[in-house]
């Protein structure tokens, strides 16, 4: 008989629990379909981290967790993504459960800021910047032959920053396409997370002509005959005519 695979859908991990004997958990940040993010304090230092506790039967072997960290690992040059710290191993429920030890970044997620401005949307101005800032992020990715995989605003953390944004990635994603097919699929994305932060097809008609020809009717083909590259599509932005 083939043997059951240990199954896990929360870990409810209480404040001030110790992970690993190293990490305090300060409170949950998120979940979703790999696993659990909480803040934690490491121990030894009092430095805040992120710690992903992955669940057990989506990290078969540990595929998903060294998927992770080999390419957090590759894009550690990359100010767009969450810099990776160390991997551990913790016991939940007498079920063995791996965590990422990742940095923490103050923010708030793009879906949340969005939804904190009037009408629920961002201006054009606004959002052309927080579009210039994914893009030049992305670039960085892109250059080195990677890609995030699975761009939206739950996973954007946005920090303001004079008249721009900073901002960082979260939830890396393992695509079954071609890393051609995916990085293509990152510069579609972005300019739909544009569309949507402007308030996506109830204030399409009203915008101008200039926002239009970036968004391209959301049409993944006229997208791309554009914006071949998150490059491209921040050399456009750079030089676009109001």
């Amino acid at each position: 008989m083939a043997k059951a695979i240990a199954k896990i859908d929360h870990f409810n991990l209480a404040a001030g629990r110790v992970l690993a004997r190293k990490y305090e958990v300060i409170s949950l940040l998120g979940g979703g379909w790999e696993g659990e993010v909480y803040l934690v304090r490491e121990v030894a230092t009092g430095i805040e981290r992120t710690a992903k506790l992955f669940f057990p039967q989506r990290n078969l072997r540990d595929k998903a967790v060294k998927f992770y960290a080999k390419k957090l690992h590759k894009l550690r040059h990359c100010p767009i993504v969450i810099q990776y710290s160390a991997q551990d191993q913790i016991t939940v429920k007498g079920i063995p459960v791996t965590l990422l030890i990742s940095e923490y970044v103050e923010g708030e997620l793009l879906s949340q800021f969005v939804a904190r401005q009037p009408g629920k949307r961002l201006q054009p101005y606004q959002a052309l910047h927080v579009l210039h800032a994914l893009a030049c992020g992305m670039e960085a990715v892109h250059r080195i032959g990677e890609y995030h995989g699975d761009l939206h605003t739950d996973n954007i953390i946005l920090q303001r920053y004079g008249l721009g944004f900073d901002m960082k990635l979260v939830d890396l994603f393992q695509s079954p396409s071609s890393k051609r097919t995916a990085i293509q699929d990152d510069t579609v994305e972005m300019v739909r997370i544009f569309h949507e932060i402007l308030g996506g097809q109830k204030h399409y008609a009203k915008q101008s002509r200039a926002v239009k020809d970036i968004i391209n009717g959301q049409k993944r083909s006229l997208i791309l005959k554009k914006f071949r590259s998150a490059a491209q599509l921040r050399e456009y932005i750079e030089t676009m005519q109001w």
